[in-house]
């Protein structure tokens, strides 16, 4: 496939739903003069339920329909999505760059005192190969604990950051770890970070929390600065919204998640 791209094309970002935006977030902070697409595919989320043959399925339609928009780059924003595809989306376009999730075990590994960190982030996550690499690689000298945090997701996707519900999700994915001395915990799963002021508190001041998100967006900027596609464009670059779930719903998540309001448009991705 021959890709015709420019400095001025977009860069991608693609998740199951909302949890991309906290990587949405990181790019435009770092470079705010790129253009940005983003695409949540919410009529099948979550994806860390489901196999990873779904899940590879599901992504390579996302990636079909971004590429047909003319984008630079696409960010993987799914943990899930990256266990399950990311590897299968190179071997396909070997092209063309992809920027995938890999959980912050190593900056974990590095940083802990008590040697024990533990993993927040869903279940096909932590069943797939990316993640048994990274700790077999950069934590063989640490205890790591692991959470699912079942129903999680969904209480970010409807926008429950601090509801009741939400907080006893965490604790009892927080409290066993705390109490096995772990002070280092990682977010595994995009959709996460927009609970850190909440997971702050139940674990206390003590606990680092780490969020790859920044990581990511200077990753992204690497990637585009090693192809010369960074854009020069002195104006803030614009925003689109697509989601394969209901637009109005992710338009009204949108003020509360990244403080501004943007139209969203509805595709269908099967």
């Amino acid at each position: 496939m021959n890709f015709q791209t420019s400095a001025k094309s977009p860069i991608a970002i693609y998740d199951s739903g909302v949890g991309g935006l906290t990587v949405l977030r990181a790019v435009r902070a770092l470079l705010p003069n790129e253009n940005l697409i983003y695409l949540a595919d919410q009529a099948n989320v979550p994806y860390g339920e489901r196999s990873l043959e779904e899940v590879r399925a599901l992504a390579e339609k996302a990636t079909a329909f971004l590429m047909e928009q003319g984008v630079k780059l696409i960010v993987v924003a799914c943990n899930t999505a990256s266990a399950a595809a990311l590897k299968f989306l190179r071997n396909n376009y070997p092209d063309f760059p992809f920027v995938g999730m890999e959980p912050a075990v190593k900056p974990a590994a590095e940083q802990t005192l008590s040697g024990k960190v533990g993993v927040l982030a869903t279940p096909s996550t932590f069943q797939g190969e990316l993640y048994a690499s990274v700790v077999e690689r950069f934590a063989s000298d640490v205890r790591v604990f692991q959470a699912t945090c079942p129903g999680l997701v969904s209480q970010i996707e409807k926008g429950n950051l601090d509801s009741d519900e939400t907080k006893r999700i965490l604790e009892e994915a927080i409290e066993p770890m705390l109490q096995e001395g772990v002070d280092t915990l990682v977010m595994g799963c995009t959709h996460f970070p927009f609970v850190i002021p909440l997971i702050r508190q139940i674990a206390g001041e003590n606990v680092r929390v780490i969020d790859p998100a920044p990581a990511v967006a200077r990753q992204v900027k690497r990637v585009l600065e090693s192809r010369e596609l960074l854009s020069s464009d002195l104006q803030t670059g614009e925003f689109q919204f697509f989601t394969s779930g209901e637009a109005s719903a992710l338009a009204a998540l949108l003020p509360k998640l990244v403080d501004f309001s943007a139209e969203v448009k509805h595709i269908c991705l099967s």
